[in-house]
């Protein structure tokens, strides 16, 4: 490369080959108001380019004296659709120690190896790149298509829409239908985010509070027949029948698909990314609507959990997504969501677990008793975790005659969630992916004896030792006698 060049020059290009590729690349740099030299072996070709005002020059790029011309450019870019050519001008660049930046072109995945192996710094496959344009030119028609057709059930239904989120709503979910409301609402239709169970976990309780989410029990809802249109948001795990619909579902949207497929009117799931979050953010783009700073935040918050903060499965539109909401989104809320106090229950919870732990290689299980906040069993699983040598951990607890184990894990070699789901299936819920997962199994299943004062520690242990001993099966480690240690 020239000494001339330096971080103030104006950089300087070469196109080696001038077809209708490397022809439309000098017109783009021309208009640029950059420095481009053209090199062909075709005279007439030249000539053209000459009557266009481009600097072209007559020159075989397959020849080795093709270096000689390139002295005092910086970046060459060799286009020729003659590939042998291409792979002889770089191999004559880099033999005379030239240092350019080499763009070089292929036809296909053998000769991109080939152009890589002689010293180009990119290779480019024109069918590749036109298949990558085509993709994301049908991946933008989709999105407005499916937009349209959102738009058309949410202005036809009726001034008054339900939006379903699953059991015991976790960021996602909520964040979702957050969105989703506010899309409705642009549209002049008034919804209301329903949902059962509890919003139990304290950031999910800080969450919902923090940004003045309105969220109304399903006991306390109308019937779901009463709304004009039905729309359910993050549901995966659930299938239709369980949920209890008094009405047909209308919209569904999710990252996940559903064990038993949702018969909904328009439906959207898209496994290609990893929040149900991401995906209505794409909506409110398309509908060119700015969030305001609650959806924002709540959005960017549901992506960043169920990403674990981009460390966990994060795909490119999960990313483009959070960079397009942060913005908008208040940080110092976000801040306050991530770092709640913990209640006296999560405490007692934490505290037990980390007295009953029993530790068999790199997995935990522990026992955290009778308790009255399941929730806290998922923060005790996510605190254990950070001990020293452990990959997975399991806190059990049992309310209302019933069993419940969080279970988390950093091992990449284990999927948590299909772990539970093989072991206790048969017997009880279980749902997650591969870093954390749930269950819930009647507790009569293991024991065949009613929860009563007089045989409460006996109904634990019993408990506590077939759970621990299944599970420690499924991991495929010695555990079902309880001779393992507590870690300390």
């Amino acid at each position: 490369m020239s000494s001339g060049a330096s971080g103030s020059a104006r950089t300087r290009y070469a196109i080696l080959g001038c077809g209708s590729v490397g022809h439309a690349v000098a017109e783009e740099l021309t208009e640029r108001g950059k420095d481009v030299l053209i090199l062909d072996r075709d005279e007439s070709r030249v000539e053209a380019l000459r009557d266009q005002d481009l600097n072209a020059r007559v020159q075989d790029i397959a020849e080795p004296d093709v270096v000689d011309e390139l002295a005092d450019r910086d970046i060459v870019l060799i286009l020729a659709s003659d590939v042998e050519a291409n792979k002889a001008a770089v191999s004559a660049v880099r033999e005379t120690g030239g240092d350019h930046y080499l763009v070089a072109r292929a036809s296909d995945p053998v000769s991109e190896d080939e152009l890589r192996e002689r010293g180009a710094d990119v290779v480019i496959n024109p069918s590749t790149v036109i298949a990558d344009s085509a993709l994301q030119s049908l991946e933008t028609g989709e999105l407005e298509y499916m937009a349209r057709q959102l738009a058309e059930i949410i202005e036809e239904g009726g001034d008054r829409m339900a939006i379903l989120t699953h059991d015991n709503p976790e960021p996602d979910s909520i964040a979702s239908a957050t969105a989703l409301q506010a899309i409705a609402e642009a549209f002049g239709v008034d919804a209301d985010i329903i949902y059962s169970g509890d919003v139990g976990h304290q950031e999910n309780r800080a969450f919902v509070n923090l940004l003045g989410i309105d969220l109304l029990a399903r006991s306390e809802a109308p019937p779901l027949a009463e709304y004009a249109t039905v729309a359910a948001v993050d549901l995966a795990k659930a299938a239709a029948e369980d949920l209890d619909l008094d009405a047909s579902v209308d919209i569904y949207l999710d990252h996940l698909e559903a064990e038993v497929p949702f018969d909904a009117r328009f439906v959207d799931v898209r496994t290609n990314v990893s929040s149900t979050s991401t995906i209505l953010t794409k909506y409110l783009q398309e509908f060119d609507q700015s969030p305001s700073e609650a959806v924002a935040t709540a959005l960017l918050y549901g992506i960043r959990a169920e990403t674990l903060d981009f460390k966990r499965d994060t795909t490119p539109a999960d990313l483009t997504a959070a960079a397009y909401l942060h913005p908008f989104a208040n940080h110092d809320t976000l801040e306050q969501v991530e770092s709640p106090s913990m209640s006296p229950e999560t405490l007692d919870v934490l505290a037990e677990a980390i007295q009953n732990r029993e530790v068999q290689g790199s997995h935990l299980f522990s026992t955290a008793g009778f308790i009255r906040d399941r929730e806290a069993l998922a923060q005790a699983a996510q605190h254990l975790l950070n001990l020293e040598g452990i990959t997975t951990t399991a806190v059990l607890g049992i309310a209302d005659d019933r069993i419940y184990l969080a279970a988390r894990s950093k091992d990449i070699r284990l999927n948590i969630g299909n772990v539970l789901d093989e072991a206790f299936s048969e017997m009880g819920d279980a749902a997650g992916h591969s870093t954390q997962g749930s269950l819930e199994i009647p507790l009569g299943i293991f024991t065949g004896i009613e929860a009563s004062g007089e045989n409460r520690d006996t109904l634990l242990h019993l408990t506590e030792e077939a759970v621990r001993r299944k599970l420690f099966d499924a991991l495929g480690v010695e555990g079902g006698s309880g001779d393992g240690s507590n870690g300390s």
